[in-house]
């Protein structure tokens, strides 16, 4: 079974020395290292190694605080491994959960874990309860009388905050969804264009619902034209609904064939499929001559480089 280590520090001025030649010491072929803060779980590499460990794989740290530093984090961490049937193993402390034993001290930490949850819960209601009998109700007092200002202030801050938690996705696919939203490019066909950026910043892949979300909040906030959320101007296509249809498609595939330099008309009618587009014809796989097809008909209509196929 492959054991695949995970190092980190917090901090430039931190060795990973001891780290590196401990999991190297138990059989760990690869290691993933990592700078960052322990108490942030979206962790770009610890991500990494997680998609990196595969059914009868141990993800391998030299201590628990290397990976975690929460027990819900842990469990969390622990909970998803153990669902694709890998495993994970602490160098220092008792937990491997590939023996009784160490499954058995998991099990433990969180029957801990669980009971520091209702005792929070406890202590929460029994504070609000005598909150309540001295006449204190809580909340922000603003919001609570609805006071206008109140709510524009909370609104602003919560914007604030969304933006600069997506602030490095926008950063990644803004360049990809102004090209694609110009061309009137669908955002299905947007999103899948989006996922090479947000591989290459290590980050998730978005589906076209959030994506267009984050583009809203983006034009809201003064770092996209409003346009990019309406389909550009087009000439009115004919053969009306059908001709719109034909329309819409020639859009999608040079939004595709855009965001893939050099890909082939097979590959790009199998992501026709992949976003569920059936050819025509209703047959079960789009022929390179359909694609190439739309293909002309996108470059006739000024939507594709030189480089496109």
């Amino acid at each position: 079974m492959p054991l695949i280590g995970y190092a980190r520090v917090s901090t430039e001025e931190q060795s990973l020395g001891a780290q590196l030649d401990a999991l190297r010491a138990a059989g760990c072929a690869e290691i993933v290292e990592e700078q960052a803060s322990g108490g942030a779980r979206a962790r770009p590499r610890l991500r990494a190694a997680l998609e990196r460990v595969g059914p009868g794989d141990t993800l391998v740290v030299a201590r628990i605080d290397r990976l975690a530093r929460s027990l819900s984090h842990l469990l969390e961490v622990v909970e998803g491994l153990r669902a694709r049937g890998a495993h994970f193993r602490s160098l220092a402390d008792p937990i491997d959960t590939t023996s009784p034993s160490g499954v058995l001290v998991l099990q433990m930490l969180g029957a801990v874990a669980e009971f520091e949850r209702s005792l929070i819960r406890e202590r929460t209601r029994a504070g609000l309860a005598a909150s309540r009998a001295r006449g204190r109700v809580g909340g922000h007092p603003g919001l609570r009388a609805r006071d206008a200002a109140a709510v524009r202030r909370l609104a602003e801050a919560r914007a604030v905050a969304r933006l600069e938690r997506l602030g490095p996705v926008l950063r990644a696919c803004l360049p990809e969804v102004l090209r694609l939203r110009a061309a009137a490019a669908p955002w299905a066909a947007v999103a899948a264009a989006c996922a090479g950026p947000l591989a290459a910043a290590q980050l998730p892949p978005l589906g076209p619902e959030r994506l267009a979300r984050a583009v809203r909040l983006a034009v809201s906030a003064g770092m996209a034209p409003p346009a990019v959320l309406s389909p550009a101007p087009r000439r009115p296509p004919p053969g009306g609904a059908g001709g719109a249809a034909r329309a819409r498609l020639v859009g999608l595939v040079a939004a595709l064939a855009g965001s893939r330099p050099g890909a082939s008309l097979s590959a790009l009618g199998g992501e026709l499929l992949r976003l569920r587009v059936r050819p025509p014809g209703g047959g079960a796989c789009w022929a390179p001559s359909s694609v190439k097809a739309l293909l002309d008909r996108a470059r006739a209509e000024g939507l594709l480089g030189p480089g496109a196929p």
